[in-house]
């Protein structure tokens, strides 16, 4: 179903539908593979569809039973944010984030590989980023890299981390995929709900509660 990119009608604040989880909205911060705020992030929050965030709040009480919480690192994005991203890697000679999320890389790679898209599924609104937290200890999970580490390393299949690491990538996934999310192959912390309400729409109106 096509809307109109700027209404935000069909969009919830994540943490409205799930409480207890926790916020780190990366793209919010200079902590990214930019190293800048990025544009359209107005407020670090987190928003998705209604039908998103019913799906992500039943995959959170399952993961809840076990220990966990959700911790996301980024939901909705905006249309502008995703254009960032291409002009930032345009730029050949901002590499100041470099030996923090893609040592391995080029640039270039970003694109030609699949971790930057040109669209991106967040525009459309049913796509979370997150990871888990360990509630006995209060700490992230170990997923054997961190979010927006760009390398194989990341991928959800690879067998080069230890078996508990391993394990807990499959605590996630297994959770969003009985609870109506796809994965993708080459990030673990990606997933997007399989019925997603507005597949052929990508948003751009800016990140901000004001919106909702």
């Amino acid at each position: 179903m096509k809307k109109d990119i700027m209404d935000p009608s069909g969009f919830v604040l994540l943490s409205d539908y799930v409480p207890g989880m926790i916020q780190e909205i990366r793209y919010f911060s200079t902590y990214n593979f930019v190293g800048d705020r990025i544009n359209g992030y107005e407020e670090p929050v987190a928003l998705m569809t209604a039908q998103g965030a019913r799906a992500l709040r039943r995959a959170a009480d399952e993961l809840n039973v076990k220990g966990y919480r959700i911790k996301v690192f980024d939901a909705y994005r905006p249309a502008r944010a995703v254009e960032h991203f291409v002009m930032w890697g345009i730029e050949d000679m901002d590499l100041r984030m470099k030996p923090y999320f893609y040592p391995g890389l080029e640039k270039q790679e970003l694109f030609a590989k699949g971790y930057i898209a040109g669209k991106s599924s967040h525009s459309r609104g049913s796509t979370v980023d997150l990871t888990l937290l360990d509630m006995a200890s209060g700490r992230e999970v170990d997923m054997g890299a961190p979010f927006d580490y760009f390398g194989e390393i990341s991928h959800p299949d690879f067998k080069g981390i230890t078996e508990e690491q391993y394990e807990n990538r499959l605590i996630l996934r297994n959770a969003m995929l009985r609870n109506g999310f796809l994965p993708i192959d080459c990030e673990w912390w990606h997933f997007t709900l399989a019925d997603e309400p507005y597949p052929d729409t990508y948003f751009d109106f800016p990140i901000t509660s004001k919106m909702i």
